[in-house]
Parts: structure tokens; C-alpha cells; sequence
């Protein structure tokens, strides 16, 4: 029973709560033993916030999943999670994971419960809302980065805002192309929103967002804000692993088929691993090694 309520929870997934940490270290504050505590903090309770969020998607879904190729040996549609188990944990869990992020920080707090509001809102309504649908969930992501610089108290760039939304977008709208393309004729009977969309529509979106994404992390790394608070113009230097992180999904997501979920092509991918730690290893010491 145990092992059906973690999986449930999806810990590979929680690769995404990572943007939690982009305030800690894009405000110059990763040595901070304080604020990398409450950073550390923030990160586990969106890991099981996200989990609960999950699990009550799940439990919501239940009856179409089992009809999906894959979704059906997920715990709670496979049988192996009882209903009741499922719910007592989000009813339990819920209340538990807010007073802890309140115990925080307030404004974490009202991050926090901001977030559980949209999810269960994208859950229960607004999945089935064309076009809003994959807004709520690159929202969700931006919430993260968000409340990541909430927790230790520093200020908001607008920057950090556009990037995380057009990257958000971006993983968002490839993940409904994937399911478009694995369900083929069958989408809409396991996911009626589906029906709304056609691989032409979603490929023309993504490459908005991709164009979108890679100017505006390149106008942020070379914006007077920028260089003002790093004392360099050389983060701009950053910009060729982001281009090659975008480029090598899409390749992932067109060659190999792996654009379901990005954190199973991130794991899967040595290169995409190697990528992102060779680029959070640059910003690291651009903006700390003087």
C-alpha cells in the first residue's frame, strides 16, 4: 500500500519543483545558509504538494484512465491505491502542507495555497477549457519559481516571470501534442479536450514558444537590469545551453518519442543531464566567482 501511495505522488515529477531554486540562485543567495534552508523547505512541501495535486487528478480521472495504453497501471485506476486511501490522504495531507508553508513564510504561504486553489480549479473545471487548459499548467510552473524567491524574502524579477511562463508554455503545449500523437484517433474518448486541438494547431504554438522562450532568457541575460546586478554581461554566455536544451527536447520529442512528461526525457537523455548541469555549473560561476 505504501508503495501505490508513492508512486501516486509521482516522485519522478518532481524534477519540476526544482524552479523553486531559481530565486536562490539568480538573487545571489545559494551560500545563504538560512535562505537554502527555507529553500530546501519550500522544495519538499511543493514535492508533495505537487504529489497530493497528482493524486487528486488521478482520483478525479480515474474511469478514463483505465481505458489509456499507459495511464492505466497508474496505482488508483490499476486498483492497487484504494479510492478511500486516496481521498484520506488529500484530505489529510492538504491542511498539513499549507500550515507548513505558512510556517515558513506568509507570503509562501499564500503562494502555496494560491497554487492548490489553480490546480484543484484545473482539475475539476478548467482541463476541459481550450488553450486555458495548458495556460493553468505552465502556470503552475511559473507558481513554483514564484514561490521560490517568496520563501527567502527577495524581490520578483519581471524577468524571472516571462522566462519561467514561456518555457512553462512551451513544456505544456508539447506534452498535449504527445498525447495527441500516442492516442491518435482514440484522443478524444480518453480526454474530450483533446478533441479541440490537432498536431498543426499545437505545432504552430510551439514554435511561437520556443522563439519566445529563447529571446526572452537572451534579452534578460543581455538587459541592463542584468548586467547592473551581476556587475557582468557575461551571463549572455549561458544562452547557447538553453538553446541547445530546447532544441535537443524537441528532438527527443519528434525522433524518440519521449514528450509525454519531460522529466522521463530529462532522465532518459545523458545529454539533456549533462546540458543542464554544465549550465547551472556557468551561471554559478558567473555570478559568484569574481
Amino acid at each position: 500500500m505504501t508503495a501505490a501511495v508513492v508512486q501516486s505522488l509521482r516522485p519522478r515529477q518532481w524534477i519540476k519543483n526544482i524552479l523553486v531554486f531559481a530565486g536562490i540562485l539568480f538573487s545571489k543567495s545559494l551560500f545563504d545558509t538560512a535562505a537554502l534552508s527555507r529553500a530546501l523547505g519550500a522544495f519538499f512541501i511543493f514535492c508533495l504538494m505537487s504529489g497530493t495535486v497528482y493524486m487528486l487528478n488521478d482520483l478525479r480521472d480515474r474511469e478514463q484512465d483505465r481505458l489509456h495504453p499507459e495511464k492505466r497501471k497508474r496505482p488508483i485506476a490499476s486498483g492497487a491505491l484504494p479510492k478511500g486511501i486516496a481521498v484520506a490522504w488529500i484530505a489529510v495531507m492538504t491542511p498539513v502542507l499549507l500550515a507548513g508553508a505558512f510556517g515558513l513564510n506568509v507570503k509562501f504561504g499564500f503562494t502555496a495555497l494560491a497554487y492548490m486553489v489553480l490546480m484543484a480549479s484545473y482539475v475539476f473545471l478548467l482541463k476541459g477549457v481550450v488553450i486555458l487548459d495548458v495556460l493553468i499548467i505552465a502556470s503552475g510552473f511559473v507558481i513554483r519559481a514564484v514561490a521560490g524567491a517568496e520563501v527567502i524574502d527577495v524581490s520578483i524579477s519581471s524577468w524571472l516571470l516571462i522566462c519561467a511562463s514561456c518555457l512553462a508554455l512551451f513544456l505544456s503545449l508539447v506534452k498535449r501534442r504527445s498525447e495527441l500523437i500516442l492516442l491518435g484517433k482514440d484522443a478524444r474518448h480518453h480526454r474530450k479536450i483533446l478533441e479541440e486541438y490537432s498536431p498543426y494547431l499545437l505545432d504552430q504554438m510551439i514554435a511561437v514558444m520556443t522563439a519566445s522562450t529563447l529571446m526572452s532568457y537572451t534579452l534578460y541575460t543581455t538587459s541592463v537590469e542584468t548586467v547592473q546586478k551581476f556587475g557582468s554581461r557575461n551571463l549572455v554566455m549561458t544562452v547557447p545551453f538553453v538553446i541547445y536544451g530546447i532544441f535537443r527536447y524537441l528532438y527527443l520529442v519528434h525522433q524518440k518519442g519521449l514528450g509525454g512528461s519531460p522529466e522521463t526525457a530529462f532522465f532518459k537523455d545523458r545529454s539533456m543531464i549533462v546540458n543542464a548541469a554544465l549550465y547551472v555549473s556557468t551561471v554559478a560561476i558567473l555570478i559568484y566567482v569574481k
